[in-house]
């Protein structure tokens, strides 16, 4: 019984998740004229894989091993299954028939309801594999696939992104190593910063300087700073340096809730 509850409440759930996912991810394509609904990543990833179906299916499943660890070990779906399974796998299912992305990928109404036919099952399918495995084996579990992923996660996918970054062009490619290198010292990932530098790298190629890829550059600076600031990557650059940590900076940063120690 509690089973077929899980079941159920997975279905709903899984439903209402693709939905809104299979629509954002699609509504991203056409900002900003409409609001998209998504991450950055997203819509990077979407790109990266270039509208070839197997693509998708294959990048969408390499992380569907880690949401299914996670469930397993810890009981909660991670942000994997929304950002990268479900849309992935959505766009695979259209394209699989139709490789023009105007009508597959970038078209709402489909994006949806893809999304909410693979929500159902990915759902589904993660919540009632993990009720039904014993205890040991979702420690076994835990301990092989989740460092399978993280494996995955870095650094085979900034290796991946940083190639597709160099084969859109030099420009492109110059933009996605820098920002790259930025990402992996303040956030510990290089995909965010090729992913952005592959955006600005491509607007300047398409419209070269004006007043959107400039906003899109301050943005992308005003992340760094407040990212690193927050992420106390200030404090740990001039502690590499052997300075001292001047008490102002110290001070500053308990203000904003994010205590250092000198």
């Amino acid at each position: 019984m509690v089973t077929l509850m899980i079941i159920l409440k997975s279905i709903v759930i899984g439903a209402l998740v693709g939905f809104g996912v299979g629509a954002g991810a699609a509504r991203m394509f056409h900002a900003p004229n409409v609001q998209g609904m998504g991450a950055f990543r997203t819509f990077g990833e979407l790109n990266a894989c270039a509208g070839d179906p197997i693509s998708h299916f294959s990048f969408g499943l390499g992380f569907l091993f880690n949401s299914w660890a996670s469930v397993v070990g810890a009981g909660a779906l991670t942000q994997d299954v929304d950002h990268r399974v479900i849309p992935n796998w959505a766009a695979a299912i259209l394209l699989w028939k139709n490789k023009n992305v105007e009508e597959t990928l970038h078209n709402p109404k489909r994006m949806a309801i893809a999304g909410a036919a693979v929500g159902v099952v990915v759902v589904t399918l993660l919540n009632s594999t993990a009720t039904a495995i014993p205890e040991s084996m979702q420690l076994v579990a835990t301990k092989v696939l989740v460092p399978a992923a993280n494996w995955l996660i870095n650094p085979i996918m900034p290796i991946v992104f940083w190639m597709a970054a160099m084969d859109a062009g030099k420009r492109t490619g110059i933009w996605g190593t820098v920002l790259g290198g930025m990402s992996h010292l303040v956030m510990g990932n290089a995909v965010p910063g090729i992913v952005l530098g592959i955006l600005i790298g491509k607007g300047l190629d398409d419209s070269g300087w004006n007043k959107i890829t400039k906003t899109m550059l301050v943005a992308v600076i005003l992340l760094f700073v407040l990212s690193g600031f927050f992420r106390a990557f200030d404090v740990a650059l001039l502690k590499s340096m052997h300075v001292e940590i001047p008490d102002w900076l110290v001070q500053l940063h308990e203000t904003f809730g994010s205590a250092v120690k000198k």
